[in-house]
């Protein structure tokens, strides 16, 4: 299976539903877990179902995720697998940049060397959850389907901004509707009963069946899906093959949560630190890679700690943390609350030398001052919250913004590199 599946890893969106952590990063560099990356996710369920062809295809601010794929991911020389960056590029043909989902596979084909019964698995780099490929793509084979997409059982009343199949009992796909608004039409593609069985749904709902973004093609079914102007694979190509080729839906019954906004990447964060998380990183057989960086192991003293992920190398004296997800090297000092409190970490250590310098122009040292109080807030990478700051996105209305601080989905965000003064109260 190995040598005839091509993996393809999209990452070239804009992100604007997650900014401001998407500033100036892309979606699928965005931290996740303290430690980890969102795209650690697409590329380790390969990895870890023996496909280890993968292309990341990328466009908006690039620059982080690639030198984190090219410090993380590195083969040998003798198994042939790779993960290959293809940023978007002008040609002779087009000077355009990717204007979606099917126009960014569509502009890469010269790039895959894609042999007659090559399959290709297209992947998002944004969301979190845990699957064996090699399930879905023996069920594509034994149905001799053209195109097999991965489909999650979601609560109708909840698909509206999701593409919705409606199925036979043979899972062949009936139809297909993109954002379905219309309650009668939501009606007509909720699942049977007999399609029901084996979901699991302690509350009863109507369900259907939602496309996770996740699809196996054979190549000739996706050049030719490819060979016309169209941009975007669930609003036009998919759509425009239904009674032309045979198409599958595999049903995916287990968590998935797609990290497409500032309130879903939180909660999937701060989720993680309960004690039977939805999804779990502590899965030897199944593990999720990243930059192997050599990190000393995380210090705290005289704190209290209630749920939380401590990343490697973190310096936490004398603070309370409550339901909070702490990055890499996050530093945080004596007297400080947090709860609900997503930290994306530091890049290094600042010396002592450093911090006397700074300390002369009135800049606090990076990660969290003394006596500070944060509630429901992302710091993001090489922040510096100095002391007795006061942060909560309580009473402030969304897309709130000022000087580097941004409240949305009801979060609060210190962006990347912000200094935060002394005594703010915000």
């Amino acid at each position: 299976m190995r040598s005839q599946v091509i993996c393809a890893i999209m990452g070239g969106g804009r992100g604007t539903r997650l900014y401001p952590l998407t500033k100036a990063r892309c979606k699928p560099a965005v931290p996740l877990a303290g430690k980890y990356t969102l795209v650690d996710i697409p590329i380790s369920n390969c990895i870890n179902s023996g496909l280890n062809r993968i292309y990341l295809l990328t466009q908006f601010n690039t620059a982080s995720l690639h030198r984190h794929v090219r410090e993380s991911y590195k083969f040998d020389a003798f198994g042939g697998g790779f993960v290959d960056i293809l940023a978007a590029e002008q040609t002779e043909q087009t000077s355009d940049w990717y204007q979606g989902t099917a126009d960014c596979i569509r502009k890469n084909l010269q790039h895959f060397g894609a042999k007659a019964d090559d399959i290709f698995l297209i992947l998002s780099g944004d969301q979190l959850y845990r699957m064996d490929f090699r399930t879905i793509i023996e069920q594509h084979l034994a149905t001799g389907a053209g195109l097999t997409i991965a489909a999650k059982p979601v609560p109708a009343n909840r698909v509206s901004g999701l593409g919705v199949m409606r199925v036979r009992e043979d899972l062949s796909i009936a139809e297909f509707v993109e954002k379905p608004k219309d309650p009668k039409v939501v009606e007509k593609l909720v699942l049977t009963d007999a399609l029901m069985e084996g979901v699991n749904n302690p509350t009863g709902e109507k369900h259907c069946l939602a496309n996770m973004g996740i699809y196996v093609f054979n190549r000739k079914t996706l050049y030719d899906a490819l060979d016309n102007t169209m941009t975007d694979f669930g609003k036009e190509v998919i759509p425009s093959l239904l009674g032309k080729i045979p198409m599958h839906a595999f049903v995916f019954d287990d968590y998935w949560e797609d990290i497409g906004t500032v309130a879903a990447f939180f909660q999937a964060n701060l989720d993680l630190t309960e004690e039977n998380p939805p999804f779990e990183f502590f899965e030897e057989e199944a593990a999720i890679y990243t930059n192997p960086r050599f990190l000393p192991s995380s210090k705290v003293t005289a704190s209290t700690i209630d749920r939380a992920i401590i990343s490697d190398g973190a310096v936490i004296s004398g603070a309370k943390l409550k339901r909070c997800v702490i990055g890499l090297r996050t530093t945080i000092r004596e007297g400080s609350t947090l709860e609900n409190v997503v930290t994306m970490g530091q890049d290094r250590y600042e010396t002592f030398e450093e911090q006397l310098n700074n300390e002369d122009k009135n800049i606090p040292p990076m990660g969290i001052g003394k006596n500070c109080k944060l509630v429901n807030c992302i710091i993001d990478r090489n922040a510096r919250v100095g002391d007795n700051v006061s942060l909560s996105p309580e009473g402030k209305p969304d897309l709130f913004e000022k000087d580097g601080i941004v409240v949305r989905d009801g979060v609060l965000i210190v962006t990347a590199g912000t200094i935060v003064p002394s005594g703010m109260q915000l």
